[in-house]
């Protein structure tokens, strides 16, 4: 039909995930983690719900801004990301999302982090929601149940509402105890919360304004206050912070009057564990189920997650095995639910790892910190075509860029050098910098810094394509942190050598070759 109303998809990006670590961490949640073949989920959603509208509003933590926008245009999808200075829920999310939205626009709020298979049935079942939303109703999708499941929450739907495909929500019961749900199951009648919801922008609002004023206020003062950079519409911190955080169940479905659910016959899954995302890849005659470069021998039951290098498990039962390039997890699948508290032990113990990836994803590309020491620390840079790092220095560090792939553009103390392959230039302790993609290709840099204090927090950033830059020092590219400006005489002393600032990229010497080993005699 011609006439039916344009469908605006909105997808709510946040969730930490701690209970799929290591592959998922504070830095780099679930939702963006290659995490089914070499797609995240955040980029299998937006590739599902551009079959319904591309045009896609995120709402994702400011922490998360550049690895969303990434995603989105891997996925070929378009639209604006409303970023939230400090999580309060699905509640806030929501209302942010539908106050900058037009009040007749017809929202389909989403999570970023599910896995919906057929693309088709899910546009069809989304659709079928349609006359119920534009008739003032919230709509909500239930999954048809294919066991007795204690993770997910369960609506009870009641009469036929009339359009032919949605009914009443008689009630929403939280995840239930183990008898319960059988129970549930045995009544019938009863489909599992998928949490995505269908509203008009000026319903849902009129919901919030009556089951919860005081969230939709504090809305209505951070968006009122946003500001745009590009792409990104940031809500005013103050405003936010002061908004209570709540689910959107909590906070209006389960007292608003007029909620419709309709049914999703596909299969469906929250990827909420490792036994979840275990269920996502067939089994082999024994129960295991293997991704990447894994292997078992005389082994059953065990799920291997081994994207990097080979794993092998031998003689094992009921396991469930996680390689990263810097943290493995071997666990009980009956414990698979448990993982988040690994996440707090290691956080309790101070361990970088249970949070930060030794991968960081920045706007102009990424780094990947290959070894580090006492005085030392070494990183492969991946620049994009045409990306730059900021305009910077550093107090306590000198580095030494080596281009292994492609052409760098280097800035060192004002002076322009072009870097090529197999050449290098060295970077002074306190000289102001800047590296450069001018090509058209990947650039790839292996970058080793030396000095006392190595932290990523020293940085003074002078000019920054990304909106970064700011009369603060920043720690890393994230997290703002207003620091006084160290001079020089606070400066940690570190030792240098009196090499002279380049004039121009010096060629790396080649190696001389080795002599072959004489042969030992043995006798």
């Amino acid at each position: 039909m011609n006439d039916t109303p344009t469908i605006h998809p909105v997808v709510l990006c946040g969730g930490s995930g701690t209970r799929l670590w290591p592959l998922s961490r504070k830095t780099l949640p679930k939702q963006f983690a290659p995490l089914i073949g070499d797609k995240s989920l955040l980029q299998l959603t937006l590739e599902r719900l551009g079959s319904l509208n591309k045009n896609i509003t995120c709402i994702a933590s400011e922490e998360h801004r550049f690895l969303v926008r990434e995603v989105v245009d891997k996925a070929g999808a378009t639209g604006r990301q409303i970023l939230e200075p400090v999580a309060r829920n699905t509640a806030a999310a929501m209302a942010a999302a539908a106050l900058l939205a037009g009040e007749d626009d017809l929202l389909l709020f989403a999570p970023a982090d599910h896995h919906i298979p057929d693309t088709a049935l899910f546009a069809q079942t989304i659709r079928s929601g349609v006359e119920a939303a534009m008739a003032g109703k919230i709509v909500t999708f239930g999954v048809s149940p294919t066991f007795a499941s204690t993770a997910y929450g369960y609506i009870e739907a009641g009469s036929e509402s009339g359009d032919g495909h949605s009914r009443a929500v008689v009630r929403f019961v939280e995840k239930p105890t183990a008898d319960v749900a059988e129970l549930l199951i045995l009544h019938g009648g009863y489909c599992w919360n998928a949490g995505i919801f269908l509203a008009k922008a000026s319903v849902l609002i009129a919901a919030l304004r009556t089951h919860a004023p005081d969230i939709l206020e504090a809305c209505e003062r951070a968006t009122a206050a946003a500001s745009s950079d590009g792409s990104f519409d940031r809500l005013d911190r103050e405003a936010f912070e002061a908004c209570r955080s709540d689910s959107i169940d909590y906070a209006v479905l389960e007292k608003y009057p007029d909620i419709a659910v309709v049914k999703f016959d596909g299969n469906w899954s929250d990827v909420g564990s490792w036994n979840a995302v275990a269920a996502l890849h067939p089994a082999d005659g024994t129960g295991n189920r293997l991704s990447g470069r894994a292997s078992t021998l005389r082994s059953k039951n065990t799920f291997i997650h081994a994207p990097y290098r080979p794993v092998v498990a031998l003689g094992t039962d009921n396991l469930i095995i996680v390689d990263t390039p810097d943290a493995v997890l071997v666990a009980s699948a009956d414990c698979a639910q448990e993982v988040g508290d690994v996440v707090r032990m290691l956080t309790k113990d101070g361990k970088a790892e249970a949070t930060e990836h030794r991968r960081v994803v920045r706007p102009w590309g990424a780094y990947d910190r290959l070894d580090f020491g006492d005085r030392f620390q070494v990183k492969r840079l991946t620049v994009k075509p045409g990306g730059k790092l900021s305009l910077q220095m550093h107090h306590h560090r000198a580095e030494h860029w080596i281009v292994v792939q492609g052409t760098a553009r280097a800035t060192c103390d004002g002076q322009v050098t072009l870097v090529r392959e197999n050449e290098s230039i060295y970077l002074p302790l306190g000289a102001i910098h800047r590296l450069e993609n001018p090509g058209k290709t990947m650039l790839e840099v292996i970058e080793v810094q030396t000095g006392g204090y190595l932290g990523e927090d020293d940085i003074v950033r002078f000019d920054d394509t990304y909106g970064r830059c700011a009369a603060i020092r920043t720690r890393g590219d994230t997290e703002a942190v207003p620091l006084p400006a160290v001079t020089d005489a606070e400066a940690v002393p570190v030792a240098v050598a009196e090499t002279p600032r380049p004039t121009a990229a010096r060629p790396i010497a080649p190696i001389a070759p080795i002599a072959p080993i004489a042969p030992i005699a043995i006798t």
